[in-house]
Parts: structure tokens; sequence; C-alpha cells
């Protein structure tokens, strides 16, 4: 193919594609995918088995005997095909959003839903990972940087085609605090703390503002005279005290994640252990606290001395100690293209099979609250899973094709898709249409 007949291609595919990718559609008619490996997650692996989904919704899952494909339905012949829960990631940053300032080291208030590029090329990336649900959040340079989004990486046009919201329509999110080296300002002048001791200082400080705040209004009962004047700031740590709104906390070091035990004993908030790389260290402590823990696994250690004694076995120690353990990317540390490597090597140090893909799907749903909704392949459940060529583990398992509430949002054998899925000139474009590959590499290279 010329580049002249690639370039005329891409202005034909234009349009086309400009829709499908812009436009947060509904999956309409039934599709049942037979003969494929159903990793349910919550039950039986299932050989030769059948999933069949509807308006965004699991309708049926089990062996092919088992199953009644309705009329009408979409059939996909799967046979030597995986098909798992989709990925759930409890702490990225695509779509390059940033949170708090350098004005003050806790600002509750920063929406970080209010920053994030929907169009970036990170959350194609996302998609080709498998990822179908992700917690987008603001930076660690803060104790406290804004509160987080939870995104379904659905095809959309805004960021409100991509978030998640409750029953009342509500978006869904967290609160993003962090401890240890990154909001040090070691011989701060200025707001910012310079020890680790005075970090926990203001932390306590801002929840108790937070807790007079709630009773001020409490006591007001809805007069508006007696009520405080509104503080944006607060109602979001008050969120955090009434169990609406997850601390996810960055942590590293053994100290610091104890410190982040007892901050949450004190004030009564359930957080979410962010990174812990030092969780091999007090994993008993953790289990006994209830607290999960969401781990990156990272096969290159560097770049902070809290994070010299990070381990592969931190999966293994948190399991064995009896304690809740997910996955993240925290994207770009680690490639979300990549996440399922993830389960991989932690399953290597010595982590289970069963645990790893729960850690990688459900247990990363229930950290964000969503565990009724999504996370494994049950009937009910939004219609969210991944096509793999084989078995997830496997260093040679690609992603298919993702779903998203039944759509497809993801496919390898796209040209652009595929792009976004191997990298190369173009796939760091995500606002315009790249058929690049093509031009490079001629006719025949270009062609799969």
């Amino acid at each position: 193919m010329t580049r002249a007949s690639a370039l005329a291609l891409a202005l034909a595919l234009a349009p086309a594609l400009i829709c499908i990718s812009t436009t947060a559609s509904a999956q309409e008619r039934p599709l049942a995918f037979t003969g494929a490996r159903l990793i349910t997650i919550a039950g039986d692996v299932l050989d030769d088995g059948v999933l069949v989904v509807g308006k965004g919704r699991i309708v049926a899952v089990g062996r092919r005997a088992d199953v009644r494909i309705p009329a009408g339905a979409q059939v996909v012949d799967a046979k030597g095909r995986t098909i798992m829960p989709g990925l759930v990631d409890t702490h990225s940053h695509i779509g390059g959003g940033a949170g708090a300032d350098g004005s003050s080291p806790i600002q509750p208030d920063v929406r970080i839903r209010d920053a994030i590029d929907i169009l970036a090329p990170s959350l194609r990336r996302a998609r080709a990972g498998g990822i179908t649900t992700v917690n987008v959040m603001p930076g660690s340079g803060h104790l406290l940087s804004g509160q987080t989004a939870y995104l379904k990486l659905r095809n959309g046009r805004t960021i409100d085609d991509l978030l998640v919201r409750d029953a009342q329509g509500n978006p869904l999110g967290g609160m993003k605090l962090a401890n240890g080296t990154n909001p040090l300002r070691a011989g701060s002048t200025g707001p910012f703390p310079g020890t680790r001791g005075r970090s926990a200082a203001l932390v306590r400080e801002q929840f108790v503002r937070a807790q007079e705040y709630r009773d001020k209004v409490s006591r007001a009962n809805g007069d508006a005279a007696k009520a405080p004047p509104r503080d944006l700031a607060m109602e979001g740590l008050v969120e955090v005290l009434e169990g609406k709104r997850t601390v996810h906390f960055h942590t590293h070091r053994h100290d610091d994640i104890l410190t982040v035990l007892r901050l949450a004993k004190e004030f009564g908030f359930r957080p979410v252990l962010q990174h812990v790389s030092e969780a091999w260290k007090v994993a008993d402590e953790i289990a006994k606290s209830g607290l999960p823990s969401s781990i990156i696994m990272i096969e290159a250690p560097g770049g902070k001395l809290e994070t010299a004694e990070v381990s592969m076995n931190n999966g293994v120690a948190l399991e064995r100690a009896g304690a809740l353990v997910g996955f993240h990317t925290d994207d770009y540390i680690t490639d979300s293209r990549l996440f399922l490597r993830s389960a991989g090597l932690a399953v290597r140090a010595g982590m289970s099979r069963e645990k790893a893909l729960f850690g990688m799907t459900l247990a990363g749903a229930g950290m964000l609250g969503l565990a009724d909704r999504i996370g494994s392949l049950e009937p009910g459940k939004e219609a969210d899973f991944i096509v793999l060529s084989g078995d997830p583990l496997s260093v040679y398992t690609q992603v298919l094709e993702t779903y998203v509430d039944g759509v497809r949002v993801f496919d390898r054998t796209s040209p652009q898709d595929h792009l976004y899925a191997v990298g190369g000139y173009g796939a760091g474009r995500g606002q315009s249409l790249h058929l690049s590959e093509y031009e490079a590499a001629g006719d025949e290279g270009g062609r799969r």
C-alpha cells in the first residue's frame, strides 16, 4: 500500500472510527460466546463454556449443555480462547490528570475528574491490556492530593460517559492520601511537612477539623442560619468519615504502613493500602487490621530509597497472613498493556494462582466498593470481560478483545487497536487517526 492510498483509506475510515470511539453505545443484540474456557473467578473454571450477555449485563454463564442461547443472539465461536472478567486497576494515572498544587499539602476539595483527558492514548493502552475499570488518582506529592475517579473504560466523548455512578447517578471515587518520602519537603519553611511525624500530625489535624464540621452541620439540622459556611474541603473529608469515600493511601515503608493503620483506627475510616512495598515485613499486622492491600509488581526496583526493599514476595506474604490482596499499575510506573503480568509475577514468587487472578478482578472491585457489579462472570453483573488467546498467566498470551458493558472497546485485529497494543509511531497521539504502520511498513509488512 502506498503512502497516498494509506492516507485515502485513513480519510475514508475516519468518520466511522470517530463515531465508534466517541459514542458510549449500548449493547442491543444478545451476544453468546461458545466453546471458550471460562475463568469465572466466583466459581469453577469451565471448559467448553458459554457466556451470554445482553443489554450490558451477563445473562448466563455455564457449560454448553447447561446454557440456553437466546433466539436471535449473535453467536461467536470462541473455541481455543479464554474468557475472564475485565481487569480492575485500583491505582492508575491514565488520562494525564493532575490534582493538588503547591499551595497546600492537604487539598481534599480537588477533583481529579476535572483534569482527565479521556482521549489520551493511555486510556487506549489500558483497554489493550484488558483493563475495564480503573481508579484514576491524583499524584502522591501531597499528604492529601484530592478526590479520585472510578472510570469504566467505555468508548465515550466526555468524562461523563466514563464515570462510574451509584444508584442515584452520583459519580463514585475515593480520596488520595500519601505518607513517606513523596509529600515531605525537608527543610521547607512553607506549609509542607519536613518529617514523618509532622506529616501524621497535619493529617490528624484535618480529620479533627472534619469531625467538628460534621458535628456543626448535624446540630444545624437543616437550618441554614445555624449551619457553618460551606467548606468543600471539609465536605470531602466528612464523606471519608462517613464511609462514603474510600481512602486510597500511598504508603511504602513498614513504619509508614503502621502509621496508616493507626490513623484509620483513630478516625474510623477504611483505607486501601496502596503499594505497601514492605508489606512482607508487617503482613500479620495488615491482616489483623482487616484492611486490603493493592500491590504493584515491579521487576526493576529503583527511584526512591523507601522502596529499596520492595519484594516480589508481598503477594504471597499477604495471602499467607490472610489479608486481601489486589494489584495496580500506577501507570506509567508499569504499563497498563502488561497488567496481567502482575499476576504472573506474583504466582512465580509463590502466590496461589486462584488468589492472584482474584486479585486482578474481584478483589480490586471490592476495594472500589463495586464487587456487586463487576469483577466476576456471574449472571446479573455488568458485562465487562476480556477474550484471551490462552492462559492469563502465560507470557505468550495476548488480550484479543476487551468488552465493557457488553460493548467491544478493544479488538486486536483492528489496525488502530493493534497499534496501541504493541506501540510504535503514531501510538502516542490519541486524538487523531493513525495508520502509520502501513505507511512505514509498506503493503505486505503492514498487513496482518
